[in-house]
Protein backbone atom coordinates (compact mmCIF):
# COMPACT_ATOMS: atom_id res chain seq x y z
CA UNK A 1 0.00 0.00 0.00
CA UNK A 2 1.37 3.37 -0.87
CA UNK A 3 0.92 6.58 1.21
CA UNK A 4 -1.53 9.05 -0.21
CA UNK A 5 -0.24 12.62 -1.20
CA UNK A 6 -1.39 15.46 0.84
CA UNK A 7 -4.24 16.25 -1.77
CA UNK A 8 -5.44 12.33 -1.59
CA UNK A 9 -5.14 13.07 1.92
CA UNK A 10 -6.99 15.75 2.79
CA UNK A 11 -9.57 14.92 0.04
CA UNK A 12 -10.14 11.67 2.29
CA UNK A 13 -10.79 13.39 4.82
CA UNK A 14 -13.48 15.81 3.02
CA UNK A 15 -15.17 13.02 2.07
CA UNK A 16 -15.15 11.59 5.61
CA UNK A 17 -16.71 14.91 7.09
CA UNK A 18 -19.74 14.90 4.19
CA UNK A 19 -21.03 11.95 6.25
CA UNK A 20 -22.37 14.35 8.51
CA UNK A 21 -24.10 16.50 6.00
CA UNK A 22 -27.75 16.35 6.17
CA UNK A 23 -28.90 17.59 2.57
CA UNK A 24 -30.79 15.33 0.83
CA UNK A 25 -29.80 16.75 -2.97
CA UNK A 26 -25.94 16.43 -2.36
CA UNK A 27 -23.90 15.69 0.84
CA UNK A 28 -20.28 17.70 0.66
CA UNK A 29 -16.88 18.24 2.97
CA UNK A 30 -15.15 20.95 2.96
CA UNK A 31 -11.26 20.75 4.87
CA UNK A 32 -9.79 24.22 4.95
CA UNK A 33 -5.72 23.76 5.26
CA UNK A 34 -2.64 25.98 6.00
CA UNK A 35 0.64 26.16 4.44
CA UNK A 36 2.02 23.74 7.07
CA UNK A 37 -0.23 21.44 5.83
CA UNK A 38 -2.52 21.91 9.38
CA UNK A 39 -6.30 21.45 9.14
CA UNK A 40 -7.89 24.67 10.73
CA UNK A 41 -11.34 24.21 10.07
CA UNK A 42 -14.04 21.48 8.03
CA UNK A 43 -17.60 21.98 7.21
CA UNK A 44 -19.82 20.11 5.85
CA UNK A 45 -23.37 20.97 4.26
CA UNK A 46 -27.11 21.05 6.00
CA UNK A 47 -29.26 23.25 7.82
CA UNK A 48 -28.38 25.63 10.48
CA UNK A 49 -27.64 23.66 14.17
CA UNK A 50 -30.89 23.82 16.06
CA UNK A 51 -33.23 23.26 12.91
CA UNK A 52 -34.72 20.04 11.81
CA UNK A 53 -32.63 18.85 9.20
CA UNK A 54 -33.66 17.81 5.80
CA UNK A 55 -32.68 14.03 5.79
CA UNK A 56 -35.51 14.28 8.74
CA UNK A 57 -38.15 17.27 6.79
CA UNK A 58 -36.65 17.67 3.48
CA UNK A 59 -37.14 21.91 2.58
CA UNK A 60 -38.69 23.09 -0.10
CA UNK A 61 -35.75 22.66 -2.88
CA UNK A 62 -34.82 18.97 -1.56
CA UNK A 63 -36.75 17.90 -5.14
CA UNK A 64 -34.65 20.45 -7.36
CA UNK A 65 -31.86 18.76 -9.69
CA UNK A 66 -28.52 19.42 -8.66
CA UNK A 67 -27.06 22.63 -9.31
CA UNK A 68 -31.01 24.26 -9.51
CA UNK A 69 -33.40 26.04 -7.46
CA UNK A 70 -30.43 27.29 -5.03
CA UNK A 71 -32.82 29.57 -3.09
CA UNK A 72 -35.33 27.34 -2.74
CA UNK A 73 -32.80 25.31 -0.88
CA UNK A 74 -31.77 25.86 3.27
CA UNK A 75 -29.01 24.02 3.25
CA UNK A 76 -25.66 25.89 4.29
CA UNK A 77 -22.68 24.95 2.37
CA UNK A 78 -19.60 23.12 3.25
CA UNK A 79 -17.05 25.85 2.42
CA UNK A 80 -19.50 28.43 4.37
CA UNK A 81 -19.72 26.13 7.56
CA UNK A 82 -15.64 25.46 7.30
CA UNK A 83 -15.23 29.62 6.94
CA UNK A 84 -17.29 29.74 9.86
CA UNK A 85 -15.29 28.23 11.88
CA UNK A 86 -12.32 29.42 10.81
CA UNK A 87 -10.33 31.55 13.21
CA UNK A 88 -7.95 33.03 10.85
CA UNK A 89 -9.36 33.26 6.81
CA UNK A 90 -5.82 35.12 6.46
CA UNK A 91 -3.90 31.59 7.27
CA UNK A 92 -6.16 28.74 4.45
CA UNK A 93 -3.42 28.17 1.67
CA UNK A 94 -5.66 25.43 0.05
CA UNK A 95 -9.62 24.27 0.09
CA UNK A 96 -10.05 20.97 -0.53
CA UNK A 97 -13.67 20.07 -1.13
CA UNK A 98 -15.75 16.64 -2.68
CA UNK A 99 -17.58 19.11 -5.05
CA UNK A 100 -16.26 22.28 -6.80
CA UNK A 101 -18.01 25.17 -4.88
CA UNK A 102 -20.54 27.31 -6.55
CA UNK A 103 -20.35 30.50 -7.80
CA UNK A 104 -21.20 32.04 -3.58
CA UNK A 105 -18.58 29.81 -2.64
CA UNK A 106 -16.33 31.00 -4.51
CA UNK A 107 -17.31 34.78 -3.77
CA UNK A 108 -16.52 34.31 -0.20
CA UNK A 109 -13.13 32.07 -0.79
CA UNK A 110 -12.08 34.94 -3.03
CA UNK A 111 -11.93 37.07 0.10
CA UNK A 112 -9.29 34.65 1.95
CA UNK A 113 -5.57 33.70 1.66
CA UNK A 114 -6.06 30.46 -0.54
CA UNK A 115 -4.41 30.33 -3.57
CA UNK A 116 -5.51 26.68 -4.11
CA UNK A 117 -8.93 25.06 -4.20
CA UNK A 118 -8.67 20.91 -4.70
CA UNK A 119 -11.97 19.13 -5.38
CA UNK A 120 -13.39 15.71 -6.33
CA UNK A 121 -16.35 16.45 -8.58
CA UNK A 122 -17.42 19.30 -10.95
CA UNK A 123 -19.83 20.81 -10.19
CA UNK A 124 -23.31 22.01 -12.59
CA UNK A 125 -22.01 25.12 -12.87
CA UNK A 126 -18.01 25.52 -12.38
CA UNK A 127 -17.06 27.48 -15.46
CA UNK A 128 -18.46 30.13 -13.36
CA UNK A 129 -17.26 29.43 -10.06
CA UNK A 130 -13.17 28.79 -12.23
CA UNK A 131 -13.89 32.29 -13.72
CA UNK A 132 -14.54 33.89 -10.58
CA UNK A 133 -11.61 31.90 -9.06
CA UNK A 134 -8.94 32.51 -11.18
CA UNK A 135 -6.19 30.46 -9.18
CA UNK A 136 -5.32 27.36 -9.04
CA UNK A 137 -8.46 24.92 -9.61
CA UNK A 138 -7.40 20.90 -9.41
CA UNK A 139 -10.12 18.96 -10.05
CA UNK A 140 -8.43 15.34 -8.44
CA UNK A 141 -11.50 13.55 -9.75
CA UNK A 142 -12.27 11.60 -12.51
CA UNK A 143 -15.97 12.64 -12.50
Amino acid sequence: MSRPGWDEYFLNIAQDVSLRGSCVRRKVGCVLVNSSKDIIATGYNGRAAGVVNCLDKPCVGANEPSGSGLEQCEAIHAEQNALMRCRDIREIETVYTTCSPCVFCVNLLTATAASRIVFLAEYPHSEESKRRWNREWICFGSD
